[in-house]
């Protein structure tokens, strides 16, 4: 599994009221709060944003409330993946139950710039910087984990299991 795009590169300690405003949660439709996502902090991602887009941060990412909102709002934006230095715990296992693409490293936190272009290898854990040809290893995520993100989410992984056992 992989994915390719162009970056939208975020600070530290990103947190989930910054991803999706909380003055939107008054909706459960995850298209309408999409078309909130980030804004807060680039007005214009959601007018960018293109399917398989990488977004890069810092440390502590999704940091804040536990909702499920936030990685379910950058999934549905159709983000590719998000790389961050490290991300807040109860985000990083929201993002592997929706099956929102996640994984860190610090050097590619820090030397990936806005703008670039860069492929990930879900499988491998290798970040490629194709705009300057240098590539970054991630620890990828193990063979179980890696199924939940590809059917789209832990319930998903779970039906689908059902199904073929």
């Amino acid at each position: 599994m992989n994915t390719q795009g162009k970056v939208f590169k975020y600070p530290d300690n990103v947190d989930t009221d910054v991803i999706i405003p909380a003055r939107y949660l008054n909706t459960p439709d995850a298209n309408e709060l999409a078309l909130h996502c980030m804004e807060d902090i680039d007005k214009d991602f959601v007018k960018n944003v293109k399917p398989g887009d990488v977004m890069v941060a810092g440390w502590n990412f999704g940091c804040g409330s536990s909702r499920e909102h936030a990685p379910l709002v950058i999934k549905t934006c159709k983000t590719g993946c998000v790389i961050a230095k490290s991300f807040a715990r109860i985000f990083y296992r929201n993002a592997i139950n929706i099956g929102l693409p996640i994984l860190e490293c610090e050097q590619a936190a820090d030397e990936i710039c806005a703008g670039d272009e860069v492929k990930v290898d879900f499988d491998t854990g290798i970040i490629t910087d194709i705009t300057t040809g240098k590539s970054y290893q991630a620890q990828p995520f193990p063979p179980f984990i890696q199924n939940i993100i590809k059917s789209g989410g832990l319930l998903k992984s779970l039906k689908e299991g059902e199904q073929n056992g």
